[in-house]
């Protein structure tokens, strides 16, 4: 199972270590719940979008930009929510795992480090998501997730994209870059560990391999 992390879709610079074969494993032998964390990621995405278009609302370059992405991402969630009626599965709540409050008690709380930090932890949420979607795309047994997941690759790269260029724009390369790997030590650190419970698993769970 190693060796089909090596796919090159699956690497993100933003990343400080890949995935682990065991959560493709995991993610892989229930994708019923994956699916339907999915579906609340999107939601939850477009939500952090329009928060930070609310919390700055001067800025209007990045509100026309978030704007568009909270869109994109209310998309995605139609998209999933599709998927899952069509399966007969509903949307239910699923426990979360403690990767998103982990990096968002990270984030510095004055400005104008709140923005730069805020900006990096939803930029690296976006990135883990797309590396973990382009592995489930590859590898998936399921052929409806691996076209779903393949489908939203390009969309997901761009939203990643998007939230560096913001970075970088408001407070340059060298900023971005040192607080960028700060970060993504800590987003590393919050997914080191073993699941305990098969049904625990989800888009964010624990499953890394350090050194890779």
């Amino acid at each position: 199972m190693t060796a089909l992390l090596e796919n090159p879709t699956a690497r993100v610079k933003w990343l400080a270590a890949a995935s682990s074969a065991s959560w493709l494993e995991q993610a892989s032998a229930r994708p019923d719940l994956v699916l339907i964390d999915h579906a609340h990621c999107e939601r939850k995405a477009a939500g952090v979008a329009l928060q930070l278009m609310f919390r700055y609302p001067s800025d209007e370059a990045l509100g026309a930009a978030l704007s568009r992405l909270a869109r994109e991402e209310l998309e995605h969630f139609e998209l999933v929510l599709e998927l899952l009626q069509r399966r007969g599965l509903a949307l239910r709540p699923l426990p979360a795992p403690a990767y998103g409050a982990s990096l968002t008690a990270a984030v510095r709380k004055g400005d104008p480090e709140r923005m730069l930090d805020s900006f990096l932890v939803a930029g690296l949420i976006e990135a883990r998501s797309h590396e973990r979607m382009a592995l489930l795309a590859a590898h998936s047994p399921d052929a409806q997730l691996r076209a779903l997941y393949g489908e939203l690759l390009a969309s997901e790269a761009r939203h990643f994209g998007l939230y560096w260029c913001l970075c970088e724009e408001r407070f340059g390369r060298e900023a971005t870059v040192a607080r960028l790997q700060e970060l993504a030590a800590l987003e590393v650190q919050a997914l080191m560990g073993q699941l305990v419970q098969a049904d625990a698993v989800r888009m964010h769970s624990v499953g890394v391999q350090l050194g890779a």
